[in-house]
């Protein structure tokens, strides 16, 4: 048996990748799997600031390529996929999760709360911008890109104090020594979908998705599935102030949600508890009771 999966070229997109094959691998002994790199416009727009870049930029030649029969499978960090996927595809797999939390890397520093006045913190995430000014008014929130090992070099220098990113892309490359401070999802809500990878498949390629769904892990997706549900419900993406994170206590799920305004002004929270086994109304109920509150008025500023 031969399993083409495709990946994008980053040093974290190719350890993800190899994560996978090697759970496919353990899992289905007699599989051969080539793994082939795939460009997308979000790579090639490196030097764009993320909040001007559409939610599943990094996917959409993957999905493509997969459209084409070019790869059996697409391999994603589960945040970086559109909210809505495309006819034709599915999810066949999301693994097991890694640390969802994002992370201060600031050399010297041992927390936001011991960075001096006045600090420079570097992110991609218009999400963790707002997050962090509203946290700590005198911080000075600079847009950074580049992957993540480029990222953490930036920390203590080129004017920054440090940078703010994903935990899970530091574990998955090793660097787990450079973090200074892991962010409290009450502080810094993470993102629908971050840790989690996941493994997309033509939706009627019947044998893919059988072979693939060895790496599926059922209390990831249902997490995920919770927190994707308030995105789609409010209507987010990368470019807006949205963050969703679920936990699994038992047959339970505990249910956070953030919005907030672009400038951090104003933070929105709320949280919801609900059966596992229904993440999506559990979602939409989470979105709803934030509308309640009035998340539509910070995400939309013309709206009443």
């Amino acid at each position: 048996m031969r399993l083409v999966l495709g990946t994008r070229g980053s040093p974290l997109a190719l350890g993800q990748t190899e994560q996978i094959a090697g759970l496919l691998r353990k899992r289905r002994p007699a599989l051969e799997i080539e793994i082939r790199v795939v460009q997308t416009s979000g790579d090639e727009q490196s030097a764009a600031p993320l909040a001007s870049l559409p939610r599943g930029v990094f996917a959409k030649e993957l999905e493509q390529a997969l459209l084409r029969g070019e790869i059996d499978a697409a391999v994603h960090s589960f945040k970086d996929l559109p909210t809505d996927l495309d006819a034709g595809l599915a999810i066949a797999a999301i693994t097991l999760r890694e640390d969802a939390r994002d992370v201060l890397v600031a050399p010297g520093y041992a927390s936001l709360e011991a960075l001096p006045q006045g600090a420079r913190l570097g992110t991609s995430s218009p999400r963790r911008t707002a997050q962090l000014r509203a946290y700590r008014r005198d911080l000075v929130v600079v847009a950074v890109r580049g992957n993540v090992g480029t990222r953490i070099r930036k920390a203590g220098d080129g004017g920054l104090d440090g940078v703010v990113l994903a935990a899970a892309g530091v574990h998955r490359l090793g660097l787990r020594q450079a973090i200074s401070a892991y962010l409290d999802p009450d502080i810094c809500t993470p993102e629908a979908g971050q840790g989690a990878l996941a493994v997309e498949v033509r939706e009627q390629d019947a044998r893919t998705r059988d072979l693939v769904s060895a790496a599926d892990d059922g209390p990831t997706r249902a997490a995920v599935t919770a927190e994707v549900a308030v995105l789609r419900a409010l209507g987010g993406g990368c470019k807006t102030p949205i963050g969703s994170y679920a936990e699994r206590h038992g047959t339970w799920l505990l249910l956070r949600g953030m919005v907030a305004d672009a400038a951090g002004e104003e933070v929105l929270r709320a949280r919801l508890e609900g059966e596992a086994s229904a993440p999506e109304a559990l979602g939409a109920a989470l979105a709803e009771r934030l509308r309640a509150m009035g998340a539509m008025r910070l995400l939309d500023p013309e709206q009443p």
